[in-house]
């Protein structure tokens, strides 16, 4: 018996042909698009957060006064 239906009570019906070839990214490929992006988005993390930053000096320098 399988785990599904075990777990459902019921058999799995799957209307899409599972052994159908499709286009599989090569494992390097998606490493270094992941590692792209999250480059990426630790830059514009960076940028945010030196904004953010620049800001509240701003306002600081602006009561010491």
């Amino acid at each position: 018996m399988s785990l599904f239906i075990v777990n459902y009570d019921r058999e799995l019906r799957i209307r899409a042909d599972i052994r159908r070839k499709g286009k599989v990214e090569n494992v390097m490929e998606f490493s270094e698009r992941m590692k792209k992006v999250q480059e990426e988005a630790e830059a514009a993390l960076r940028e945010v957060q030196e904004e953010i930053k620049q800001q509240a000096e701003r306002r600081r320098k602006e009561t010491e006064e």
